[in-house]
């Protein structure tokens, strides 16, 4: 299970979890992870919802139902091999701290689930919330690994550092990152990130994944990635 991580919202996470989700050999499902502010669904054109509940789905074992075991997800439009499992909304239940500030609000439950549920499911990539409170610790900690991602500029990627620090403290490995809306890598980023570039995606209009350049970049990141088989 990989965790596709980085502090700043907007970066590139949901891309490059969809763009390396085609890339890779073999089938994929694709893990929203942000239930406050999820958009894997609307990239992917899936329907919000999770899939119905199967007949056969045992609500004694998996009485939540936002999940279902027997349907890993939503088949991407444009990609047998990929499947979409979107957030589930937000319940207002999520537990939280003396100070009010959000705790683990179930996502990890959830990723054990997906586990669980997903043994012949392929590789599994989990979409992160931005920013660095409990809720995007959550997938973090539940993965195997983690790929960083950040635009080409300052803050984002000092917050894509913090993430990985954050990965490491958790005991999660940082296997990689990758660069968006980038045509060249700035000096020094491996060594602010502490981890190899394993791709740089160019800025193109949209639809991003549509532009055979982007393509082309998650293939190499998807090639990159292949030495690490404990964690994809």
């Amino acid at each position: 299970m990989l965790a596709i991580a980085g502090g700043k919202g907007g970066c590139g996470k949901t891309t490059t979890a969809l763009g390396l989700a085609v890339a890779l050999d073999g089938p994929t499902l694709v893990v929203d992870a942000d239930a406050d502010m999820p958009n894997l669904h609307a990239m992917a054109g899936v329907p919000r919802d999770p899939p119905a509940p199967d007949a056969d789905s045992d609500p004694n074992r998996n009485p939540d139902p936002n999940w279902n075991p027997n349907s890993l997800g939503h088949r991407h439009p444009d990609h047998d091999g990929v499947r979409v499992c979107p957030a589930p909304a937000a319940s207002g239940e999520a537990r939280r701290t003396a100070g009010g500030g959000r705790t683990d609000d179930g996502t990890t439950a959830r990723l054990d689930r997906v586990r669980e549920a997903a043994p012949d499911a392929g590789t599994v990539l989990v979409d992160c919330p931005a920013g660095a409170g409990p809720d995007a610790a959550a997938p973090v900690r539940a993965a195997d690994g983690v790929l960083l991602v950040a635009s080409a500029c300052a803050p984002s990627l000092r917050d894509a550092a913090k993430t990985g620090a954050t990965a490491r403290a958790l005991g999660t490995p940082v296997v990689g990152a990758v660069l968006t809306r980038s045509r060249l890598s700035p000096a020094s980023v491996e060594s602010l990130l502490g981890c190899p570039l394993l791709g740089v995606v160019p800025p193109v209009d949209p639809p991003v994944l549509d532009d055979a350049r982007v393509g082309s970049a998650y293939r190499d990141v998807a090639v990159s990635l292949q030495h690490h088989k404990d964690i994809i």
